[in-house]
């Protein structure tokens, strides 16, 4: 007999077998509730009793999705370019095949969110290590002042947000949504609970052997806030895919759309077609999960650090 297996009690059995149904019920149940809507008809979506499973499988809301709007795949900008036009409207020098627009909603989502990711991720990286391991005139007040604009919500700076935007003009563009977001006071604060526990003698270490700080960031400290990087990340990540406000007041074009705002225009065209809003949300939760995937052990691991940090 294997001493090392540890016996499960009855309590702890119960437990889990909780857990993994509350789990299935509260998390796996939406998501299959979306894919299955999202093949159903327009009769088996809005009957008043749910069908648990598709009577009949259709393509007919992919269909709309995919055939109602077309667009250019990309457009790539000659930047700055706006501050040098009558209009203040960006000069293209390449344009992609047309494509129904949920593809370019897709690709500008996707842009969106991976964009604001790496750079929130190397700014909160650099701000929390320096806040952690510099000493410097005002470092406690600038923490501070972080600490403090975690409180506010976006609703509070929006007016200053839209003048920000529009004097750099970049209204109406992707760029207007991703950087309000890289600034972002949870991602310091985050990173600098992390850059905290780096032994000071391991970087002392590094300067004596002739380190500079870039290498000393790239080499020592990046690798060893590698997990919190990872939880920033998808943290990121999901927060500017789900920003509706914020894409819904700085986006109108139908180019620079993102995936919520196309399917909610198309809900305005259509009405309350909640096949066509299942296929939206289907097409739309696939690079959410890629992504929690990729990062899913440095998130674990993340979160498990930050839990027992004093």
């Amino acid at each position: 007999m294997n001493s090392g297996v540890k016996k499960l009690s009855v309590y702890q059995i119960i437990t889990m077998v909780l857990i993994v149904i509350i789990a299935v019920v509260v998390f796996l149940f939406p998501l299959y509730w979306i894919i299955t809507g999202a093949f159903k008809t327009p009769s088996s979506v809005n009957n008043p009793s749910p069908d648990w499973w598709p009577k009949e499988w259709v393509m007919r809301n992919f269909d709309t999705l995919f055939d109602k709007r077309s667009a250019p795949l990309w457009e790539l900008h000659v930047p700055l370019s706006e501050w040098f036009t009558q209009d203040h409207s960006q000069i293209v020098f390449s344009t992609g095949p047309t494509v129904p627009a949920a593809f370019r909603w897709l690709v500008n989502t996707v842009f969106m969110s991976v964009t604001a990711m790496v750079l929130t991720c190397a700014t909160a990286s650099l701000a929390g290590y320096s806040l952690a391991k510099k000493r410097f005139f005002g470092r406690a007040v600038l923490f501070s002042l972080i600490v403090a604009a975690m409180a506010l919500p976006k609703q509070v700076i929006l007016i200053p947000l839209l003048r920000e935007m529009s004097g750099l003009h970049l209204s109406d563009t992707i760029w207007s949504v991703i950087f309000p977001i890289v600034g972002w006071p949870f991602g310091v604060f985050l990173m600098k609970q992390f850059a905290e526990g780096i032994p000071g003698e391991i970087l002392e270490a590094a300067r004596i052997d002739g380190a500079g700080e870039i290498k000393t960031f790239t080499t020592i400290v990046l690798p060893m806030i590698k997990p919190g990087i990872g939880a920033l990340a998808i943290f990121t990540f999901i927060n500017t895919w789900n920003d509706y406000f914020m894409q819904l007041v700085m986006l109108r074009n139908t180019n620079v759309l993102t995936m919520p705002l196309g399917i909610s225009k198309m809900m305005g065209e259509f009405g309350q077609d909640y096949g066509l809003l299942m296929a939206g949300a289907a097409l739309a939760s696939v690079p959410i999960i890629i992504v929690f995937l990729i990062f899913q052990k440095y998130f674990t691991k993340g979160i498990t650090m930050g839990a027992v940090k004093g």
